[in-house]
């Protein structure tokens, strides 16, 4: 039985001091949800003060992207080594914003991936369709294709430390959702990939999250799905009792 893993993903929000009182609003209630992981991932400089917030509940911490390499002249990076440094577990790489942004590709998600592993990170990998995709009937191509370049050279131990989140880019802050049944058949397909490459005794132990517009009301009837084991929840993170009514749908 894989164990619900909802994290929230604050994006460029908060101050320090609205950043610290979330963490600390979610941390003192976190206990409530035994049956489910639960994690933020602030701005990179509220990192270390949410650690802090956070410390001895339940409630861990990641960033929402590292560098590749493990130190050096890159300006404005951050590496795998400092995030774990601050205290980090997990780290969100191929977000579809970074991806289309920020323009990074497969291979750059790739790399990240691998650099994350060797830190012992749990890398949540995102992938997903834009809508032109979707309406030409192209998301199962469009997600193999980022599932195999994603996690190009990955074994079969390293596979079951990773996390993947589904993210249709349609979705992603527009108030649109992925009905429960779109969503699954993407998650199911996703899933078909990992036993193909390896087995199916590691694909069942994957953690597959959704992401797009999830929020308290929608949570329960996408969560109930067999293939969604979570939520990468962006805008509904941003309040405690928002964030912890999608793990209440966890949980349920």
């Amino acid at each position: 039985m894989r164990r619900p893993f909802i994290a929230g993903n604050w994006k460029m929000h908060l101050d320090r001091g609205g950043a610290v009182a979330l963490a600390a609003g979610i941390a003192r209630r976190a206990a409530e949800f035994p049956s489910v992981d639960l994690a933020v991932c602030p701005p990179f400089v509220y990192l270390d003060a949410v650690g802090a917030a956070i410390a001895g509940s339940s409630l861990g911490l990641g960033a929402q992207n590292m560098c590749a390499e493990p130190q050096g002249a890159f300006t404005g990076e951050i590496s795998a080594a400092m995030l774990t440094n601050v205290g980090c577990k997990y780290v969100i790489l191929g977000h579809s914003e970074r991806r289309a942004i920020y323009k990074e590709s497969n291979a750059d998600v790739n790399r990240k991936l691998l650099a994350a592993l060797a830190a012992q990170l749990t890398p949540i990998v995102c992938v997903g369709e834009l809508l032109s995709e979707r309406e030409a009937g192209r998301t199962k191509e469009v997600v193999a294709e980022q599932f195999a370049g994603s996690f190009a050279g990955v074994s079969a131990e390293q596979m079951v430390r990773c996390v993947i989140a589904y993210e249709p880019v349609w979705a992603i802050g527009t108030g649109k959702v992925a009905t429960p049944e779109q969503a699954e058949e993407v998650h199911r397909d996703l899933r078909g990939l990992i036993e193909v490459r390896y087995n199916s005794g590691i694909a069942d132990q994957i953690r597959i999250q959704y992401g797009g517009s999830v929020k308290p009301d929608n949570a329960k009837s996408l969560l109930s799905q067999p293939n969604i084991d979570g939520a990468l929840v962006g805008g509904a993170s941003l309040k405690v009792d928002d964030f912890l009514g999608i793990a209440a749908g966890a949980q349920s």
